[in-house]
């Protein structure tokens, strides 16, 4: 068996272009979707990910601004900016990436930002909403791995999902995205005594530990789905997932690639719910509701 590899990029793709009807008619309507990047410091990896964010923002129609402070900026001077675009009427999304200086707060900092802005999904309110089954805003990038696998029209119902990790950023919202369709979702992490156990049953495994090609093919069970969130640069360079792709992909049913995989897929759901976010503006302002 060879496993059919999901292009993350194709899908990822469609959905640019499916946002890009829905953004000409927010135009139509006055509103430009606008997308602010707060990035503190010179993380290169941070760098890159809102180089990318902010092109391909823009690619599709999207305002999008980055504010680099920085590593220095005390936390108020953060905490100021952020009220600011909670302020401005033409802010529909705040992303505030991380990781943070070790000075300041980040549970702090993303509480700070309005609810119906944080289009990472990761203020409490937007939390609880996912967890109680009315989602506002999901996590990217569990959000992105749901919507590949219903582009590849995988059945979720019913079947036995694994996820192995606990961030709240894949992890848990991955569990409850998986149980909210239906699945038997079991969560793992890396100290879970007798892993392999675990993900063999799994008829649908998702992987994200951050640990370079810890799942090998002998942890995985025949004809499974699974999809590498992990995205790790080796020594040489090389970028690899949590997943041992080549021993994998030969066992697998289907299988995400890194990178090509999830990552694409993060960065169009951003985008999603920055559109969503305009979109609720527009509509509370044809019902004379004041957003």
């Amino acid at each position: 068996m060879t496993a059919r590899i999901i292009d993350g990029k194709a899908i990822a793709q469609k959905v640019r272009e499916e946002l890009k009807g829905r953004i000409a008619q927010l135009r139509e309507a006055g509103i430009v979707p606008g997308l602010d990047v707060i990035i503190v410091g010179e993380n290169p990896a941070s760098q890159v990910y809102v180089r990318n964010k902010a092109t391909t923002s823009r690619e599709i129609g999207i305002r999008s601004e980055v504010h680099a402070l920085p590593a220095e900026t005390p936390e108020d001077t953060l905490l100021r900016l952020i009220g600011e675009l909670n302020r401005n009427p033409d802010v529909h999304g705040i992303l505030v990436q991380l990781p943070l200086p070790a000075h300041i707060d980040s549970s702090k900092v993303l509480e700070a930002v309005d609810p119906a802005k944080d289009v990472d999904g990761f203020h409490l309110r937007n939390v609880g909403a996912l967890v109680t089954g009315n989602k506002i805003f999901v996590p990217c990038t569990p959000n992105g791995v749901m919507r590949m696998l219903a582009e590849e029209r995988l059945t979720v119902e019913g079947k036995d999902a694994v996820v192995v990790g606990r961030s709240n950023i894949v992890g848990k919202p991955m569990a409850f995205l998986l149980l909210e369709k239906g699945a038997t979702v079991t969560i793992c992490t890396s100290k879970t005594r007798n892993l392999a156990e675990h993900t063999r049953r799994a008829d649908i495994l998702v992987v994200a530990t951050g640990r370079p090609r810890m799942i090998t093919a002998d942890m995985v069970k025949e004809g499974a789905v699974v999809i590498d969130v992990g995205i790790n640069r080796l020594p040489d360079g090389k970028l690899v997932g949590d997943v041992d792709f080549e021993s994998v992909k030969a066992k697998a049913g289907c299988l995400t690639p890194v990178p090509g995989g999830v990552g694409p897929m993060t960065i169009a759901m951003l985008l999603c719910n920055t559109v969503e976010s305009a979109e609720r503006v527009a509509s509370a302002s044809a019902r004379g509701v004041k957003s």
